[in-house]
């Protein structure tokens, strides 16, 4: 735990250990179907689960980004396709204090509302009276076979052909055809297929700028740079993935033999299992403060800004190379527990391996703090 959990958490929580069943009930047809079945997702909705970020005048819960966190740890404790489309619908839900109200209410007036999200790929957006006409192709849009409506990133382009900023780019599902892809070894369940869009219009009150937005709702999920926001509803799940890998190889060591005893009385199972522990702990603490330091610096001067965002992307590389590190540790140790799709360690392990290909765990986090490290400004990919 973070913190004693409010109530509201702790319903999360609650909510999270009463689905387990359900969840496990329906976990072969996530692999078979490559999406979540309409009777998780619906529960998962219903339990408010992807409204975690949604404005409190809107009906959300007002979730500071730590207790964010907690929910989302434990949705991917209990299955990693289920934590990633937490991490993904309830992150998105934020889009509820960038929106004008209206707007967002109209978007969110749906309980089962969900926004399916791609920035792998930049579209265009061409002026016109009434907003943009917007085109474009754009990959892993998680949970696109549920989602009510969809975002994704596209550059205005004027009469000269001229190229701005990227905006984000609100679809409802009618402007949207969606392209099977998702055939894949890890996150099966996520369903997080191509998405597309052909001269689709797009009223300027449902764009907002990626970058330089100004925040519709009072609150500080808002006011967190978007670039930061964003890798943050990434960064946990492969960490509650990883714990969930842990408590399925606690359950493996306790039963399993081995030469004559139970794997957990051997001294380098304990030993495998002491090292994760570590680095699960230390890759959670530093994602922890790197965010309460981003938090505390939104009111400071640009450069501290700037490092404190650095840092949370740090944070966030360290984050994913820990969950593999974890992944890696356990797997000899299990022996063929950790390779039969029965089990729920196999199952988290080629999870974590998906998990981590995101682009916001990826290495650039490293060459960000190191360039700032030696000296240096944060360079043209910042």
């Amino acid at each position: 735990m973070l913190t004693q959990p409010t109530d509201r958490v702790a319903q999360y929580l609650a909510a999270i250990s009463r689905l387990a069943p359900l969840v496990a009930e329906h976990r072969q047809a996530f692999d078979r179907e490559r999406r979540l079945p309409d009777v998780v997702f619906r529960e998962l909705a219903e339990a408010g689960l992807f409204r975690l970020w949604l404005p409190e005048k809107l009906g959300g819960p007002g979730l500071s980004p730590l207790q964010f966190m907690e929910v989302l740890e434990a949705a991917s404790a209990l299955d990693g396709s289920v934590g990633w489309l937490v991490g993904n619908g309830g992150g998105m839900s934020r889009a509820g204090g960038y929106l004008p109200e209206p707007v967002a209410r109209e978007y969110f007036v749906d309980p089962h509302a969900f926004i399916a999200s791609a920035t792998g790929a930049v579209g265009t957006a061409l002026p016109c009276d009434d907003g943009y006409r917007v085109s474009g192709r754009w990959p892993f849009g998680s949970g696109a076979h549920h989602a009510t409506a969809f975002m994704a990133l596209a550059t205005v382009r004027d009469d000269n052909g001229r190229e701005g900023a990227p905006i984000c780019c609100y679809f409802p599902r009618k402007d949207v055809r969606i392209d099977d892809t998702w055939h894949v070894s890890g996150l099966r369940g996520t369903g997080s297929c191509d998405f597309e869009t052909r001269d689709a219009l797009v009223p300027r009150t449902h764009t907002h700028p990626l970058v330089d937005f100004r925040p519709t709702q009072p609150g500080i999920v808002y006011r967190l740079p978007g670039l930061s926001a964003f890798p943050w509803t990434i960064a946990s799940v492969p960490l509650g993935i990883a714990r969930g890998a842990m408590d399925a190889f606690v359950a493996v060591a306790g039963a399993k033999m081995r030469a004559g005893t139970t794997l957990r009385d051997r001294e380098t199972v304990q030993m495998t299992m002491g090292r994760a522990e570590a680095i699960h702990r230390a890759a959670r603490a530093f994602l922890i403060e790197a965010m309460t330091n981003l938090i505390a610096a939104l009111d400071e001067d640009v450069s501290l800004q700037v490092r404190a965002r650095v840092t949370l992307r740090l944070a966030c590389a360290h984050a994913g190379d820990s969950a593999l590190r974890i992944a890696d540790l356990l797997a000899p140790e299990a022996g063929t527990a950790s390779i039969f799709e029965t089990s729920p360690l196999e199952r988290a392990i080629r999870d974590i391996h998906a998990a981590t290909k995101h682009i916001a765990l990826s290495s650039i986090g490293y060459s960000l703090a190191g360039r700032l490290a030696l000296g240096l400004d944060p360079g043209p990919r910042f």
